[in-house]
């Protein structure tokens, strides 16, 4: 299993945490797909508490988290 968290405006219609199975997807792209997440609205992208790209390959056991931009001040 790959566990997916979603975090802030990500979750909106979505939810927050999610198990999906490794073997159907190879790469955080993938996972971006199934949520249907454009990739120009992902910031920080994480596996295993790493920074990585979206391209990066995504295994069984992996925690994926994916934050969109935030702004503030």
């Amino acid at each position: 299993m790959i566990e997916v968290r979603l975090f802030a405006t990500l979750r909106k219609g979505r939810g927050k945490i999610f198990q999906l199975e490794a073997a159907a997807f190879s790469s955080g792209t993938q996972i971006l797909e199934y949520f249907n997440i454009p990739l120009d609205e992902v910031a920080i992208f994480l596996i295993n508490g790493f920074h990585a790209k979206p391209e990066s390959i995504v295994k069984d056991g992996d925690i994926v988290a994916i934050f969109p931009p935030v702004g503030g001040g």
